[in-house]
């Protein structure tokens, strides 16, 4: 796994950065401390008029456990065909990072800031979230899930009816090799404007 002190240069770090999968995530996590100084990085990002608009839920310990109950008994009403299998991934379903952070989005209508300048900020909050894991030395990975989404999961997260998930940010330690994907050209992405 590439990480920043590896590395002689910053650029070389982006150039080489991968997530982790959740799949293979494990101890050690980040301690207190650190987390604490992801979130301090992760909250440098553009943000048109200074709104802040995010927050963040943290799932540490025996918390992981706790919401994983929560989300197996939505599960439940959603899809009561699913067997107790199924109830065990979603029970589960923090529990294979030892630290799992929401990222809340806040957006909302503003006189001058539209909302979806908003939603980028706090995208851009989940990416800053992800680098400086990947930076001290963590894996980590960005994500959604279906609890992202049902109104019900995310009120047991924690989250208000006004607010999104902008991200479900995994950090941990992989287990297992990181395998890059195959990236885009970005020369067949790019368009050279010129006055018609």
């Amino acid at each position: 796994m590439t990480k920043l002190n590896d590395l002689s240069s910053p650029l070389a770090f982006l150039k080489t950065r991968k997530s982790g999968s959740v799949k293979a995530l494990g101890l050690p996590g980040p301690s207190s401390a650190q987390i604490s100084e992801i979130l301090d990085i992760a909250v440098r990002v553009p943000d048109h008029g200074k709104l802040n608009p995010w927050r963040f839920v943290l799932f540490e310990g025996q918390a992981r456990a706790d919401i994983g109950n929560a989300f197996a008994a939505r599960w439940k009403v959603l899809h009561p065909e699913h067997g107790e299998e199924s109830l065990a991934f979603q029970r589960g379903l923090f529990m294979r990072a030892p630290v799992v952070i929401v990222v809340a989005s806040t957006a909302a209508p503003h006189a001058k800031i539209p909302e979806w300048e908003q939603l980028l900020s706090a995208a851009a909050v989940c990416y800053n979230m992800v680098l400086a894991a990947t930076a001290m030395g963590f894996d980590a990975q960005w994500q959604t899930d279906w609890v992202a989404y049902d109104p019900e999961a995310m009120a047991a997260m924690g989250l208000k009816d006004s607010e999104k998930v902008a991200g479900i940010i995994c950090i941990g330690t992989t287990t297992a090799p990181l395998e890059d994907r195959p990236r885009p050209d970005p020369k067949a992405l790019l368009t050279r404007w010129a006055k018609a």
